[in-house]
């Protein structure tokens, strides 16, 4: 990693540092289908409906904190473009602790966590006590998840995208290896997903946690860590602003998608199993997008610590620009591919029949989702959150309204096109305040 190739703005680096990312994206949404696939194989859809649900409510509160991993990029790319290394570990470090502390509280609330899904989903007794039995283990996987969004931001900040690239990559894949071998081979059913969860969250932190110690072995003997330096006030100060504003935006950035899960169990379990496996298609296409994002957030970061204005320029019209020509090819294989990854997911015929029918939302969504997904990347590497914030609140308030509106008269598409409209409202509120970023310049 040298200076001459660190905050590169040509498209050829952009892509570059983004092919791993590709990789390891590619292993996120596989958790997500192997999961789907093994429960839409058991016997009944009761395991799909209650997959869907606890997966979504796991995956809302652990995404609820995912400034742990976008605060740690904006932050630890602006000290590298600036060259202070001592910073960088200190912002390492004051992560890991408040991510650690984190993952214990969310385990002592799973009783109010139960609680408030049985209270707000309508399901089935039978369903219920399977969400019951997901949650009850997984939950137990928050600090290790939790401190993976930090290793993961770290090295995403560092322009190591390829070292990001195997911790997910590793935890993906070891998960969903596990999770084949406790629900297929000692038949533990749901109970089988959430322990191949678990024990693959923990390995990969302490192999990429002793990694990341003999990384920064020889910078940690040049700075002294006490309690005072670790907990500065002002860096204190700042990293909860970024923090708290991003977990704002975060929280109702989730929430949207818990949303298409409230509503699509409020028109019956078959809805609910179909938008389902529908979801599975938008996340395969959004990790693959993100990936020019989460490249772009270093590099932006980068360039604002350089101070490069012009930089910063390039930057943001290659990432755009490589971003929608990928979400045009991801929606042509679509096209052609939607009945063949349909029948992987499912074995029952019913749902596959009513799958095809949205076919063409699945078709639509990635070019119009590519433009707010590179908006992210660009304000979390400027540390621009406060816009952030405000632009998902505003864009998530549009999607309930709509959406309340839309399924009213067309039913499930009509829950589809809000959720369309919310992809367009995000691009429209970031693209209002971009003008804010320049004036770091």
């Amino acid at each position: 990693m040298t200076v001459s190739v660190l905050g590169s703005t040509s498209k050829s680096y952009l892509f570059k540092i983004s092919i791993p990312i590709f990789f390891s994206n590619l292993a996120i949404p596989l958790v997500g289908l192997v999961d789907t696939g093994l429960m839409g194989h058991l016997s009944s859809e009761r395991y799909l409906a209650a997959i869907s649900i606890a997966t979504s409510v796991i995956t809302m509160i652990f995404w609820s904190f995912g400034f742990l991993r976008m605060g740690t990029v904006s932050l630890v790319s602006q000290s590298l473009g600036k060259r202070d290394y001592n910073e960088i570990i200190l912002i390492f470090i004051r992560n890991l602790i408040i991510a650690f502390a984190i993952g214990l509280l969310i385990i002592f609330l799973k009783y109010p966590i139960l609680f408030l899904i049985e209270f707000f989903f309508q399901t089935t007794n039978e369903t219920q006590l399977l969400i019951n039995e997901y949650i009850n283990v997984r939950i137990f996987s928050a600090p290790a998840e939790l401190i993976i969004y930090v290793l993961a931001g770290l090295y995403l900040g560092l322009q190591k995208t390829n070292v990001s690239s195997l911790l997910i990559s590793f935890f993906c894949l070891g998960n969903a290896i596990l999770s084949v071998i406790f629900v297929v081979n000692y038949n533990l059913e749901i109970f089988g997903a959430a322990l191949g969860t678990i024990v693959a969250a923990y390995i990969s932190v302490l192999i990429f946690l002793f990694y990341s110690y003999f990384l920064f072995r020889n910078k940690l003997k040049k700075i002294t860590l006490t309690k005072k330096i670790i907990f500065n006030q002002d860096k204190l100060f700042r990293l909860f602003n970024i923090n708290f504003d991003i977990f704002i935006r975060t929280i109702f950035l989730t929430f949207s998608f818990l949303w298409v899960t409230y509503q699509g169990s409020k028109l019956g379990e078959d809805y609910l199993a179909i938008n389902t496996i529908l979801m599975q298609f938008i996340m395969l296409a959004s990790f693959f997008l993100d990936a020019y994002a989460f490249s772009t957030e270093t590099l932006v970061g980068y360039s604002i610590g350089r101070g490069s204005e012009k930089s910063f320029r390039q930057i943001v019209n290659n990432s755009f620009q490589l971003s929608i020509f990928t979400a045009i090819v991801i929606s042509v294989l679509y096209f052609f591919l939607f009945n063949e990854i349909v029948e992987q997911l499912t074995n029952i015929d019913y749902l596959r029949f009513l799958s095809v029918n949205y076919m063409l939302w699945i078709i639509i969504i990635p070019p119009i989702a590519s433009l707010c997904y590179q908006f992210d990347g660009i304000f979390i590497g400027a540390a621009q959150t406060s816009e952030m914030r405000n632009g998902m609140i505003i864009s998530v308030a549009f999607f309930i309204l709509s959406s309340e509106v839309l399924i009213a008269i067309y039913g499930n598409h009509g829950l589809w096109l809000s959720f369309l409209l919310f992809m367009v409202m995000r691009s429209v509120t970031l693209n209002y305040y971009f003008k804010n970023i320049l004036k770091q310049f």
